[in-house]
């Protein structure tokens, strides 16, 4: 017989969300501001910015399907299918608007949220993500392609299998649907960009999962956007200076668009 274990208890939550018991975190008060987790990533990944930015907005952290301890779904995970899903937990919960903020694959679903539905994302925080496999690091798609139950990384291998309501063998089946994402079309390009209403802040790493190059057209596409790099940090940078990230986060929320002077 195959066990699961709870992690202790976080402000966790669940709602039915399409028949799919969705996990999700909050924490605080204020204007809504929804964290969107990485691929294979359970909440505990936002851990360094939830209680931070909690003492300014109510921080919503979800899980989307086949991650931490919201279940798989039958079929692909695709981004346009968790993005969907996060707008049916939006309106679940009776968020009417949010700030989001999304990391790696979260970007992604954040970005479609945006395209979607305009009007459900006030700000929106696109975290070092590529928008088209064209535009990934040299040697970045290789890897994805090889990932596996023995090359992921062990810390969120052990997390899911403590975690997932699928059971711990299951990671091997989210892992191949992972990866026919992450070496599929991401269904947006650089053009769609135009289209993003929300004030947006670009926050990329300097060695991380956008080149420089890359950084600087979605910058050019993205109208009113504002662009950080945060210097020697890889994708995991919201884990590895999370001072920082923190206070560019707070600071682009804080602020209005500053106007251009020329």
């Amino acid at each position: 017989m195959t066990t699961t274990h709870e992690a202790p208890p976080r402000n966790g939550h669940y709602v039915d969300v399409g028949g799919v018991r969705t996990y999700y975190e909050v924490t605080g008060t204020g204007d809504a501001l929804i964290l969107l987790h990485g691929g294979l990533c359970p909440a505990e990944t936002w851990d360094a910015q939830t209680a931070t930015l909690a003492q300014q907005y109510r921080v919503y952290v979800p899980e989307r399907y086949g991650h931490g301890r919201t279940s798989d779904v039958d079929g692909p995970i695709t981004y346009e299918n968790m993005a969907q899903h996060t707008i049916a937990l939006m309106e679940a919960l009776g968020i009417e608007s949010a700030h989001v903020a999304g990391w790696s694959d979260g970007a992604l679903v954040g970005l479609l949220v945006a395209l979607r539905r305009p009007k459900l994302v006030r700000k929106l925080v696109w975290i070092d993500q590529y928008v088209t496999l064209e535009d990934a690091p040299a040697g970045l798609l290789p890897f994805l392609a090889g990932m596996s139950v023995d090359t992921a990384p062990p810390a969120l291998v052990e997390m899911y299998r403590a975690f997932s309501p699928d059971g711990p063998d299951h990671l091997a089946i989210v892992i191949d649907k992972l990866r026919t994402l992450w070496v599929s079309e991401t269904g947006v390009d650089l053009a769609d960009l135009a289209r993003v209403a929300a004030p947006t802040l670009i926050l990329a790493a300097d060695d991380g999962g956008m080149t420089l190059e890359h950084v600087a057209a979605v910058r050019r596409a993205l109208p009113g956007s504002q662009l950080a790099i945060v210097p020697g940090t890889s994708h995991g940078l919201v884990m590895e200076k999370p001072h920082v990230v923190n206070q560019l986060i707070i600071d682009f929320l804080a602020i209005e668009q500053v106007a251009k002077l020329f």
